[in-house]
Parts: structure tokens; sequence; C-alpha cells
């Protein structure tokens, strides 16, 4: 954790800054914002027009003069003065006049486990310019297994697997520290893609937009797994005529289009293991994995794993907020670091 638990509660609001969708903490409050992390900005004027919600709505139905960014990729923020504007509208004029009112306004964020400094000073520069007067910076995989629940400041093992929509980040910790940890680049949107890809070359179908979840649209009611429906009907445009088609998808077919990018995730699993001290992972043997993040609600997905690991495999309460959740619980201070027994002379 790069920030102290004693920092952490000294701070008002905590981000948690994701490619797919941004949460804001407000300590007192709560989880005051979960919006997805898109803007849509005239390009004539500079203005912006939307954010959240409705701006992803405006993905690929836009006219030329309006463009829709995503001021974060991977967990990290590539335009500043985007994100600022982004979080401005998404936190609103009244919130953001009752934080102005605190003395010495502190604000902490989530980063990516292997973040280079460029990537932290982004983030920090990014909450400095909504008026933090210190910012301080919590590791996501950290944060995450606070939220739901993991004993993380215990000298026991606790495997968490985040699985963002750009990544996944696989870690095992103790003592409240990453013992050892590696990220794959595979997410929600590689697994999109895979079945984007495989629409077009085996049914040479193209669907409406790319704001649109393809994985919701062809895989609902469980289509991951063997239990699922064994067709699924999905809309679509024709690549050779541009006219709206229909086709009935194999659920069988897609489940093997999605292995490949899904086999990744397997192999920085078995090197987080290897990393391991071997005490650490017989307390995995028992324990398992606990999966959080938007992605880890994919159908199936901790199906493949418990069977390809053997181990137990279980998804949080609230997969896609524990990070936002595990910062607000350190500023509320509901965390406790470890306690050490008086020694009697």
């Amino acid at each position: 954790m790069t920030a102290s638990l004693e920092q952490l509660r000294r701070c008002h609001f905590a981000v948690d800054l994701g490619a797919a969708r941004t949460r804001v903490y407000v300590k007192g409050a709560g989880l005051v914002v979960d919006q997805p992390s898109v803007a849509a900005v005239n390009t004539r004027t500079g203005a912006l027009v939307a954010v959240g919600e409705l701006a992803e709505k405006m993905t690929g139905r836009t006219p030329d003069y309006i463009r829709v960014v995503r001021p974060v990729s991977g967990g990290t923020v590539v335009d500043i003065d985007m994100a600022q504007r982004m979080l401005r509208q998404l936190i609103g004029e009244r919130l953001r006049r009752t934080l102005r009112r605190k003395p010495r306004l502190r604000a902490a964020a989530c980063t990516p486990h292997d973040a280079d400094p460029l990537a932290r000073r982004a983030a920090v520069e990014t909450l400095v310019g909504l008026g933090a007067w210190r910012v301080e910076l919590v590791d996501t995989m950290i944060a995450a297994a606070v939220g739901c629940g993991l004993p993380v400041e215990q000298p026991e093992a606790t495997m968490i697997m985040v699985c963002g929509a750009a990544a996944t980040q696989v870690a095992v910790l103790s003592l409240g520290s990453v013992v050892a940890a590696e990220r794959v680049p595979v997410g929600g949107e590689v697994v999109d893609h895979a079945i984007v890809q495989y629409l077009r070359h085996e049914h040479e179908l193209l669907l409406p937009s790319q704001s649109v979840r393809p994985l919701q649209l062809a895989l609902s009611s469980n289509g991951l797994t063997r239990e699922g429906p064994a067709r699924t009907e999905i809309h679509g445009r024709d690549v050779a005529t541009g006219l709206a088609r229909s086709v009935h998808v194999d659920t069988a077919a897609v489940r093997n289009a999605i292995q490949t990018p899904l086999t990744a995730v397997l192999d920085g699993i078995g090197k987080v293991l290897r990393d391991c001290p071997p005490d650490l992972v017989a307390d995995l043997a028992d324990r398992g994995i606990m999966m959080v993040g938007g992605s880890a609600l994919l159908p199936g997905f901790d199906h493949m794993l418990r069977a390809a690991t053997g181990m137990p495999v279980h998804i949080a309460e609230r997969p896609d907020v524990c990070a936002a959740l595990g910062l607000g619980a350190m500023l509320e201070g509901r965390l406790r670091p470890l306690a050490l027994d008086p020694v009697s002379t």
C-alpha cells in the first residue's frame, strides 16, 4: 500500500478512475458517483457536450464535430485536462462546493500495481486540478481486496484477481502488501473484440455500435456455460450489403472463440503462484481466488478458472465497485492494522 492507513484516514474523498467506469467515494456520504469514463466534446468550440452514461450512448451516433473520448486507458489517465473536466461534471457543482470548504482538501486514488512514475503523476495532477491539496495513492489490488472483505492485514495469503476492461491483474497479498503480482493485457474489451471478430468472419455480421457490449448481446442467459442456451439470436449489419440482418449464433462456437484470450489469464495465475513462497501457496489451496472487477461477471469465467487451477474461485458480492468501497473503508477508518501483543518482561 503506497499510503499509510493514518494518511488515508485524513482524506476527504477518493476516486477510482477506471478504463470503463469512474467512481467517487466521499467520506461520510458513501459512493456518490458511478458512471462510465466517457466524455463527448464539441470539436468546434471545445465545449463539453456530455459525460458518463449519456456520452457513452453517443458513441458511434454523433455528427463529425462531436468526438467521444475516454481520458482513462488501462487504469492510467492519458488526458489529464479531459479527465479533470469529466470529473467536475460527474461530481456536480453542489458537491464540489462542499469539498472546497474543507481546509487542506485531501484525496485518495487507485493506481495499478505496475504503474510507472508518469502514470502516478498523472493521477495526482488530475485530483490536484480538482482542488486537492494532497493526493494519496493506493494499489488497486489492495483497495479491491479491502472492499470485498479479504483479511489483507493478516499474516496469511489471499489471492485476488482484478478483472478490468483493459487488463487483468493477479496478486497474492499478505500483511497489507503485494507478495507477487502479474498484469495480463487481457480484459473485457479483448474478450468483446474476440466475439466481434468471430461474428465478422463466420457470419459476416457487424455489430451496430461500439457502445453496445457484444458479450451481453450474444451470450445472454449464461451462454458461456454448457448449461446455457445452445443458440442465441443477435442483430447486426451485413458486411457485404450494409443492411440489417439477424443470425443465430452457436454459443459453443463462441466459447471456443474466447478461449485464446482467457488462457493468457491462466498463464498469469501460474506465474504468480510460482513466484510465491510455498507457505503462502498452501494457504491458497483452501482459500482460493477472489474475483473482482466488472469483467469478473463474465458468464462461466469462474467455472473455467476452477477447472483449470483446481482451486476454489469466488466472485465478490459487488465485484464492480470493490476498489471504490475499499478506498471508502480506509477513509472511514474501518480497516485496522495488525496489532502486536505487548511482550511482558
